[in-house]
């Protein structure tokens, strides 16, 4: 459903006032390793507790949806080990995260299961990514978004979800290609583990 002009600037403002407080998660960023270049690239926030309209997502990071046009959307992320471990806005629907990537002249696109790992693999290893918001969120659109590139590599969680989020990606897209990474690890884990050289030797194909 199109933003009406009145919500976009809303949703901008949120956006803006977010990243205002960004700083109260730089330990969480630091330790998954999201530089401050790429939080403020991805205009990351944080959700304090002294805004009434912002009490339901209170204590979390946000993670803005956004488009050459602006934002259209804003997730909610957990900091802890609070459930859910993200929260969507009412009504908001599903859409396909880091949309700008699509943009980048590139024949091969990245698909990431959550919007930390499509940070981790644009900002920080330099792959035209897009995130699909849960093992479980893929939507049949997305496929018209993916028509035209030589292949779609899948950077699938390394569990049975994961396995399950590729295949239903591969039998939609002609060119997908599913890549799991290790066990128990997502593309996160594997930065973490090796940096950037890490993640592109998993996707080598």
């Amino acid at each position: 459903m199109k933003l009406t002009e009145s919500a976009r600037r809303l949703l901008q403002e949120t956006v803006t006032r977010h990243e205002t407080h960004v700083n109260q998660v730089a330990e969480y960023l630091s330790k998954r390793e999201i530089t401050k270049e790429a939080a403020h690239t991805f205009h990351l926030g944080y959700v304090t507790h002294d805004n009434p309209s912002d009490t339901e997502y209170s204590g979390r990071i946000s993670i803005p949806y956004l488009t050459p046009a602006g934002p259209v959307d804003i997730r909610y992320r957990a900091v802890g080990d609070e459930s859910p471990k993200y929260l969507s806005r009412p009504g908001a629907g599903t859409k396909l995260f880091n949309v700008k990537d699509l943009l980048v002249d590139s024949p091969v696109l990245y698909v990431c299961e959550g919007e930390i790992d499509a940070i981790t693999a644009s900002a920080m290893c330099g792959l035209p990514t897009v995130g699909v918001p849960g093992a479980n969120a893929w939507q049949p659109h997305f496929k018209l978004l993916m028509q035209d590139y030589q292949r779609v590599l899948v950077l699938c969680d390394g569990d049975e979800a994961g396995r399950q989020f590729g295949k239903t990606v591969c039998k939609e897209v002609d060119a997908a290609v599913a890549i799991s990474m290790p066990a128990g690890m997502d593309v996160n884990d594997v930065f973490l583990q090796g940096g950037r050289e890490a993640v592109l030797k998993q996707v080598e194909l």
